[in-house]
């Protein structure tokens, strides 16, 4: 299945590919784009994470969701669609929510990289600190919510982050606990949207270009 990825970079690379654990926190907008897309450019051992169920305003935006699997576990139902593309893929699921109880089995197994999808501060900030002290190379997704414009995405050092109110608040903690240069998140440089709403906005393309973004920073940097 992977003929069209080996013409470009070669059957070596893709065994490299196809060597690496990735796990993923949060399966929404974000997450989903990046377990499918990573499976499609040969990852075949996936951690999935997130507590969550489909829900009807997901629609819009994530990646497995339809009318038929409304109130089932994310995690669940993007595990069956990963099969459906290649059933030799390992596939671990964890439906919890990550807090400081629990924290500890996002690193039960080996793993190469983490991605972080999910939107708690909280929990950003334990994964970071997590990576950093078990040298585990990890990205970091800031937010896409009511934002439109995806080509204002980029990878970046969360130091020359703009505009991301996530960032903004990742920035000052990172500042005052002295971690400084090490943090690479996935970050648009456009101001959001200002809605006379506590509910965020979304739409179907940035978050998708973000987790294509981030696959794309990953596939390159297991092959280099």
């Amino acid at each position: 299945m992977f003929d069209r990825i080996v013409k470009i970079i070669g059957n070596e690379e893709l065994n490299k590919i196809g060597n690496t654990t990735v796990l993923i926190v949060g399966i929404g907008g974000v997450g989903g784009f990046v377990a499918e897309s990573l499976v499609r450019s040969g990852i075949s051992k996936l951690i999935i994470v997130d507590y969550d169920v489909i829900d009807i305003t997901n629609l819009n935006r994530q990646l497995m969701t339809n009318l038929n699997n409304i109130g089932e576990y994310k995690t669940e139902v993007i595990k069956d669609r990963i099969l459906s593309i290649n059933n030799k893929c390992k596939i671990t699921i964890i439906n919890s929510f990550i807090d400081e109880n629990n924290i500890d089995v996002l690193f039960d197994e080996k793993v190469d990289y983490i991605i972080d999808c999910q939107d708690t501060i909280k929990t950003k900030e334990m994964i970071i600190e997590r990576c950093l002290y078990n040298k585990i190379k990890f990205i970091t997704c800031c937010g896409t919510g009511n934002k439109f414009d995806p080509s204002k995405l980029k990878i970046i050092n969360l130091e020359k982050t703009n505009y991301d109110p996530i960032a903004k608040i990742l920035r000052k903690w990172a500042k005052d606990n002295c971690i400084h240069g090490k943090i690479i998140c996935c970050c648009s440089d456009e101001t959001p949207k200002k809605i006379n709403s506590q509910i965020i906005g979304s739409n179907s393309f940035v978050p998708a270009s973000a987790g294509l973004l981030i696959t794309s920073y990953i596939i390159n940097d297991i092959i280099k």
